[in-house]
């Protein structure tokens, strides 16, 4: 059944590309070809997909439980409606709609073998999986800036951070991710695919579907080059913040202020590191070391990308005192876990 099933798929397409060569020769380079879909064809050579890709659902499943549950624990809670959980409140809407635009195409693609995926749903996942991408890296810029203002400026937190600024701050980051992005996947209509469709991605993938393009995408190649900063800018934010966070802290007469604000920050970095360091590492070993193995290069960038939103949640959980206690009154329904919770923790 297989068989045929790929014998039809690569009849297709050599239909498709023989079709499209030919109105090619016959019509101008004027003439814009979009074609009915596109085929999903990564991990060609990986042999245990179909465990990784069950590995991946469960990822989501944890991902989308951990990260309501969260929202629901500050939605309730008024004391926790400060600007720092409204920040952490916007990474967990982001965390689920990153995964959300991945995995579940993932299993369609590669556990249930439907790679197929047709022209515009290419484009809109496109769309929403780079703009959450990019919101991820935005949102953990909005936290250091929360961190920040805690820290160097503490006696000026209702000028400077507010609910009504970090609301603000987080509508703009939204806005602007939305707008790009839209553009970036408009033009992309402006391109004629008359040659291949198939895409070697775990999901349309932005550079790797203009590649496919047989007119000029020197405008799409351009746009996702300078895609990278919406992570290079956001983690020299980071980097700078934390710098005036060290010095402001160096500054501390008291050892015991010193370690307290910095443990403020330990969950942050965490979610730093997770979501940054496999990312750039990837993007690094591809620049230096090209002879890099393809299966492995989506392999390492669907883990970089899926991971990280369901390792958040459990952080944030772990973490924060607040949630702990939180979590803790929820479960007991009773009031003695408040009572006691910023000096007891009843489990090691």
């Amino acid at each position: 059944m297989d068989k045929s099933l790929m014998s039809v798929i690569g009849y297709s397409h050599n239909l498709w590309s023989s079709t499209m060569s030919f109105l090619r020769t016959v019509l101008n380079d004027s003439v814009i070809i979009h074609p009915p879909g596109f085929y999903i064809i990564g991990f060609q050579s990986f042999p245990y997909i179909s465990v990784y890709i069950i590995f991946l659902a469960f990822v989501y499943v944890v991902t989308v439980v951990c990260n309501i549950l969260l929202v629901y624990i500050i939605a309730v809670d008024r004391r926790l409606h400060t600007p720092k959980f409204l920040a952490v409140v916007n990474l967990a809407v982001i965390d689920i709609m990153l995964n959300t635009s991945t995995i579940p195409s993932m299993i369609k693609t590669f556990l249930f073998k439907d790679n197929f995926v047709p022209f515009n749903q290419c484009l809109l996942q496109m769309y929403f999986h780079y703009a959450f991408l990019a919101l991820e890296s935005y949102s953990l810029a909005v936290l250091a800036y929360d961190r920040f203002i805690a820290i160097c400026f503490p006696l000026r937190q209702n000028l400077f951070n507010t609910l009504l600024i970090m609301s603000c701050i987080i509508g703009v980051t939204w806005m602007y991710c939305a707008g790009l992005l839209a553009y970036s996947t408009a033009i992309m209509t402006r391109l004629s695919f008359c040659n291949s469709v198939r895409v070697f991605s775990y999901f349309c993938d932005y550079a790797p579907v203009f590649r496919l393009a047989c007119n000029d995408y020197s405008l799409q190649w351009s746009l996702a080059s300078a895609s990278l900063g919406h992570l290079i800018g956001p983690f020299t934010f980071i980097i700078l913040s934390y710098f005036i966070i060290i010095v402001t802290v160096c500054r501390m007469k008291s050892v015991s202020s010193r370690m307290k604000a910095l443990t403020t920050c330990i969950e942050h970095l965490i979610l730093v590191a997770i979501f940054y360091i496999p990312i750039f590492s990837i993007f690094l070993f591809g620049l230096f070391i090209r002879a890099i193995d393809p299966d492995q290069r989506v392999l390492s960038l669907s883990l970089a990308v899926c991971i990280p939103p369901c390792i958040n949640p459990i952080v944030y959980s772990l973490k924060t005192k607040e949630i702990k206690i939180r979590v803790l009154h929820r479960i007991f329904r009773g009031h003695w876990v408040e009572r006691q919770g910023k000096n007891f923790w009843p489990f090691p």
